[in-house]
């Protein structure tokens, strides 16, 4: 189906999920340099949802990471430093696991429609790498997965500021904490990070996160803030009672992944970028326990402005390390639970 510019096929927009609020109020993208907006769609009664980064105005450069090895991904070949292709023109992060890949249409439509894309002769290709994380169970329903319409949507209504967190988008159905079976996780979600230093000599860097973890979720003292819940309701240390032997009684591997785009206000090659997005993985390493592991889906997308000043890779790779530890916090901090899983924002 084809549709003007306002819409997808003609069909209603589903409507936004109701009394998301929660938005952190550093990450303004577009007063710090990054060139990028980001947008959420949500299916509230489904437990899933996508979300898109994508350049406010043009492309941009990007690479990746990944590190789990149970990814479910799109285009990533076109991102690596070798492939002949310098531009994309947004990163899609979706629920439904390998149906939610679909939904990347939705985000082709909305960029030809505006003549966005890789020229050819009679129009335009526009590359849109994705990621999936698994949310068909336990929250919602086995049949709900983000369409192409939802990540229309969320790429039509994108923004620099006021970004939605927690259960919200790819974070509607994601939950952390399930090493001890369902019934003893809490709630994930979408975070938003920002840091580095502004100005002619600092870089910033911006991340993006969609939390789905088996395991725990360390703040920045160490303490777990979110995990398996145990009998006693104490949150467990799964690193610990995988060493122990401990939890496969109730853990089900290839349920679990953290997916995330890094994004930085300086330009960077697609070889630093991947550089970088190897880099940032450390953030996970320091916040979730354990991390790209057999059982995950873990990636990492780095992306960057086409042109602009250069700054160098320690710089810029310290702060995306730092603004994903916070994405990766506040995504469980902003999290509301339902079905009878709690999150730490109820």
């Amino acid at each position: 189906m084809r549709s003007g510019a306002g819409g997808f096929g003609g069909v209603r927009s589903p409507q936004p999920s109701a009394g998301v609020t929660r938005v952190n109020p550093q990450a303004d993208l577009s007063r710090l340099g990054f060139g990028v907006a980001v947008g959420h769609a949500t299916d509230e009664a489904g437990a899933t949802g996508c979300t898109v980064v994508r350049g406010e105005s043009g492309g941009l450069r990007a690479s990746a990471h990944l590190f789990g090895r149970a990814t479910g991904t799109r285009e990533v070949a076109l991102l690596e430093p070798g492939a002949s292709n310098d531009q994309v023109d947004a990163i899609l992060l979706t629920g439904g696991s390998a149906y939610g890949l679909d939904a990347a249409a939705g985000v082709m439509q909305w960029m030809e429609q505006r003549g966005r894309g890789f020229p050819i002769a009679g129009g335009v290709v526009p590359i849109v790498p994705a990621a999936v994380v698994f949310d068909l169970a336990p929250l919602g329903r086995f049949d709900a997965r983000p369409t192409a319409q939802m990540a229309y949507q969320a790429c039509d209504s994108a923004t620099t500021t006021g970004i939605a967190e927690g259960s919200v988008g790819a974070g509607a159905g994601c939950t952390v904490g399930k090493a001890l079976g369902p019934q003893h996780a809490m709630k994930g979600g979408v975070g938003v990070g920002i840091a580095g230093l502004p100005g002619d000599h600092g870089v910033m860097a911006a991340a993006v996160t969609v939390v789905n973890a088996f395991g725990h979720v360390r703040d920045a003292t160490g303490t777990i803030i979110a995990g398996p819940r145990g009998a006693d309701g104490t949150l467990v240390d799964t690193e610990a009672a995988i060493l122990a032997g401990s939890l496969w009684g109730g853990f089900r591997g290839g349920e679990s992944t953290t997916i995330s785009v890094v994004m930085l206000n300086a330009a960077l090659s697609k070889s630093e970028l991947q550089q970088l997005a190897r880099a940032a993985s450390a953030a996970y390493h320091r916040r979730l326990g354990p991390a790209g592991t057999s059982f995950d889906g873990d990636v990492i997308f780095a992306v960057s402005p086409m042109e602009g000043r250069r700054v160098p890779l320690i710089q810029a790779e310290g702060a995306a390390v730092a603004a994903l530890e916070v994405a990766i916090v506040r995504a469980v901090r902003a999290a509301r639970g339902r079905d009878g899983i709690p999150g730490l924002a109820d």
